[in-house]
């Protein structure tokens, strides 16, 4: 990818390769939404070890704003993704997320149970805390059910804002939701349905539905599209540099939206090129 490859009246990208080399080379405030789905599984078995951060002078860590912070170190734990690892693989991309957003701009990471604690910490010190707009529970019923504790059948989804103070949302775009007590609310309420709270009851992608890719952590459309439509406009520019199965450009395109999408997995690249076809072009990092 050359600096010159992307441009705002260039065509869409898809990107192959590193996302955090790529990353740098585009330019501050390029973007309206940045949706981000990491992997989290390293396949490596290592030490974990839980950590804290806090506000203080002449930390470390630098925050948002200069400001300052100290990791503390806590307990080892086995387990199988290497939480320092983890953290320091996805900490600058991160803050490449904040510099990359416009001033309008929104930031949906979505993540599971075992790492949405600590990148609300990060998120946090990157964006500030007045930036948090709202933690997403996306909640489905599908797949194994545990016996010794309650079944793990939601996703997080942490959003922030680059602006408090003038940040773009549009709420009269989202898709509507049933009334769960219909009876309670008027016959033309009932017709036009709710808006959406931050629950979100959607199921997965089905295994024998036309959505389906084959991609095993694919996520729904459903979910991209109301994230999409409440955060942009048409025209604007989306970025997915963890993009996976392509689910973000594929809703993206329909919606007019324009888009970049970054992916290093071989096997996801197939799937993003035969889903977008024509709508993207592909962009070859080149090898260091």
């Amino acid at each position: 990818m050359t600096e010159t490859a992307w441009s705002p009246d260039g065509p869409n990208l898809l990107v192959h390769g590193d996302n955090l080399p790529a990353l740098a080379q585009l330019p501050d405030g390029a973007f309206r939404l940045i949706y981000i789905d990491p992997p989290f599984n390293t396949g490596r078995v290592q030490a974990r070890q839980t950590m804290s951060t806090m506000r203080a002078e002449g930390g470390a860590r630098k925050g948002f704003q200069g400001r300052s912070y100290e990791t503390i170190k806590g307990l080892l734990y086995s387990y199988d993704d290497a939480f320092a690892d983890y953290w320091e693989f996805l900490e600058p991309r991160l803050e490449e997320a904040w510099r990359l957003l416009d001033d309008r701009g929104t930031l949906y990471l979505h993540l599971d149970w075992r790492e949405v604690h600590y990148a609300k910490v990060v998120l946090d010190a990157l964006f500030g805390r007045e930036s948090f707009l709202n933690e997403i529970i996306w909640a489905y019923d599908y797949g194994a059910r545990a016996k010794n504790k309650w079944p793990a059948k939601h996703d997080t989804i942490l959003v922030y804002v680059k602006n408090p103070k003038n940040y773009f949302f549009d709420n009269a775009e989202v898709d509507r939701e049933p009334y769960m007590a219909p009876g309670l609310v008027t016959p033309e309420k009932v017709a036009l349905g709710k808006l959406p709270t931050d629950v979100w009851w959607h199921t997965i992608v089905s295994p024998t539905g036309k959505e389906k890719t084959g991609y095993a952590t694919q996520k729904p459309e459903g979910i991209l599209r109301r994230v999409i439509h409440a955060s942009s406009a048409p025209g604007d520019w989306v970025l997915d540099f963890f993009a996976g199965s392509g689910t973000t450009g594929a809703v993206a395109h329909k919606l007019g939206r324009r888009f970049v999408l970054m992916e290093q997995n071989p096997d996801a690249l197939a799937i993003i090129e035969k889903r977008l076809g024509t709508a993207a072009t592909s962009v070859l990092l080149p090898h260091e």
